[in-house]
């Protein structure tokens, strides 16, 4: 069976293909211009350190005679060449113990220099100060001899300026890039995102009005012209198989109603067979029990002995068949009887029932031990007949035993109560408990106790009627106990 389907709040498929294609070119180019702006970062910085290293080389060269000659003046006008880099902000010239022997300042406002105390132990010394400065400090050698320090400070703003305008070109394409996505996406949008959701729109149709012969136009090409081919495909195998299964529900509620109709007419016919029956058996059989009653009582003192016992006989096996005729007829009602469900007090009915057992039984003394408070939703007219059945059998198997004790109770099961009708009396082999609920099953013979062998049957088919199950637990000479639940 297909399930609806639901549309959910998620963007269009359209919307999702332009945000891919937006994500991937921004992202592509992002890590392309990150990679070039880093590279030209740092290849710039270096050919600036190399720039400055250079200029503190030449500054030195020329400085050697001003410190040879204590010439402080003329080693001012050589630093003030550097004036000529924009970049750098200031020069001094050291001698080898950091002591000051010329500096240069572009500016007043410029920050005074200060030798860096390791530049004076390491002689050769470079420093980048974040992206503000650059630090470069070079030895001036007359001789193979350190006469001084050559000590350049420039600024770095050539390099932040670069980064800044790299950025506003990276943005730049990005943006650029971002439109051309757009683009892009407003293109595949008609050849690929339409199509598709023309189909979503189609599928969400059938599944909510189960119409299948509506078709999707098969448009494009590759996959999805494929695609849209094989989904008008299952849609009409889907129509074929469903007007199949509507023929064959039509056919198939049709043979119901005719089999339906044919079954309560044969119901009726059995209904009315059985009362046929039942009237046809029970006059002749009250005949025969009649006059042979009135034949012991005509010729009583006549007969001899075995005359009166072939009499007896004869009443005793036509009261046997009309109780056997009244069995039959209350099994077969209870499948045709509808159930009256309701709340039944099964204590009170077993009592009554058991009260009526002693009545008949005066001479017999037997324990009965029911429980209190046991109810259950049944019929209330079909359950009495159960534990009629149940106690009844309860108490003819304890005819024979001299403290005679039976029990109805109940205990919680996996699925609701389950009850028992237990004795002490002859019991049976468990072998052949199968046989229990069949009709017309004995296992005893009827000389030990009569009966007519379909009670048990007429309690398991109320039991199945409300849902539940009977099952017997015994052994020979140690009684037995009947356990039943109840569905309802």
């Amino acid at each position: 069976m297909l399930m609806p389907i639901r549309p959910r709040t998620a963007p269009s498929i359209a919307r999702r293909l332009a945000r891919i294609n937006m994500a991937a070119s921004g992202t592509a180019l992002l890590v392309a211009g990150l990679a070039l702006s880093v590279y030209d970062f740092v290849t710039f910085r270096a050919a600036l350190l190399d720039n400055q290293v250079v200029e503190a080389q030449i500054v030195g060269s020329n400085t050697i005679t001003a410190l040879t000659f204590d010439d402080s003046g003329a080693a001012e006008r050589t630093l003030s060449a550097l004036r000529a880099e924009p970049s750098i902000e200031g020069a001094g010239l050291y001698r080898p113990d950091g002591e000051p022997f010329a500096s240069y300042l572009r500016e007043p406002s410029v920050e005074p220099l200060s030798l860096p105390p390791a530049a004076t132990r390491q002689g050769e010394w470079a420093r980048f100060s974040g992206l503000r400065t650059l630090h470069v400090v070079r030895p001036v050698r007359l001789d193979g001899m350190t006469i001084g320090l050559v000590y350049i400070r420039s600024n770095l703003t050539e390099i932040t300026d670069r980064v800044q305008g790299y950025g506003v070109i990276l943005g730049t394409v990005l943006l650029v890039a971002f439109a051309a996505s757009l683009l892009a996406s407003r293109v595949s949008r008609r050849a690929i995102a339409d199509p598709l959701t023309e189909l979503a729109a189609l599928a969400r149709r059938f599944s909510a009005d189960r119409d299948y012969s509506v078709r999707a136009r098969e448009t494009g090409s590759g996959e999805l012209f494929v695609l849209t081919a094989a989904f008008n495909e299952m849609l009409a195998q889907i129509q074929a198989r469903d007007l199949s299964l509507q023929e064959g529900r039509e056919q198939l509620e049709q043979r119901v109603r005719e089999r339906t109709a044919a079954l309560d007419a044969s119901n009726q016919e059995l209904e009315a067979f059985c009362y046929s029956v039942s009237h046809d058996l029970r006059s002749p059989l009250r005949a025969i029990d009649g006059f042979s009653q009135a034949l012991l009582e005509d010729l009583d003192g006549k007969l001899d002995a075995e005359s009166v016992g072939h009499l007896a006989r004869i009443r005793a096996a036509t009261q046997r068949m009309a109780a056997l005729i009244d069995d039959l007829l209350s099994l077969s009602r209870i499948t045709r009887t509808d159930l009256a469900l309701k709340r039944v007090d099964l204590t009170a009915a077993a009592r009554s029932i058991c009260d009526e057992l002693a009545a008949s039984q005066p001479e017999r003394d037997v324990k009965v031990a029911i429980d209190a408070g046991l109810e259950a939703v049944a019929d209330p007219r079909l359950m009495r007949q159960v534990l009629e059945n149940l106690l009844g059998n309860a108490w003819k198997f304890t005819s024979k035993q001299p403290a005679a004790r039976i029990e109805f109770g109940a205990a919680l099961g996996e699925s609701g109560p389950v009850y028992r009708v237990r004795d002490n009396g002859a019991g049976f082999d468990p072998a052949y408990a199968d046989r229990l609920f069949g009709v017309f099953q004995r296992l005893h013979a009827m000389n030990d106790f009569p009966g007519t062998g379909v009670g048990l049957a007429i309690v398991e088919r109320i039991v199945k009627r409300h849902g539940g199950r009977i099952w017997a637990e015994s052994a020979v000479g140690k009684g037995a106990t009947f356990y039943f639940t109840l569905g309802t």
